[in-house]
């Protein structure tokens, strides 16, 4: 599944929060931040974004932070352009790394 801009992306993982995509009428209050667990989103065109902005998290959320640094300093150095009519990137969801359980107990 792509998704082509944030927004886009927002409400495909809402209208597949139960498990499975439902098509339907709603809003959307999903905050996406690293951490995460995408469902059904496995690519995003979206432009780059503000630094330090709630967009960027996003987007470091779904493709790793180091991944985004990477591509943006590349678009710096190629002096790309930035913010709303600037160029856009196609981006691949970060695999999920497994979690290693660190409890002596367990």
């Amino acid at each position: 599944m792509i998704a082509v801009g944030t927004t886009s992306l927002r409400a495909l993982e809402t209208a597949a929060a139960a498990g499975e995509l439902r098509a339907g009428s709603a809003e959307t209050r999903l905050f996406i931040v690293p951490g995460y667990k995408f469902r059904i989103v496995d690519r995003l065109i979206t432009n780059f974004h503000l630094p330090r902005s709630t967009l960027l998290m996003l987007v470091c959320a779904f493709a790793g932070m180091d991944n985004i640094r990477r591509a943006y300093r590349h678009a710096v150095e190629s002096r790309y352009r930035f913010f709303s009519y600037g160029d856009a990137m196609l981006i691949e969801r970060q695999a999920m790394q497994p979690q290693i359980n660190t409890d002596k107990h367990g």
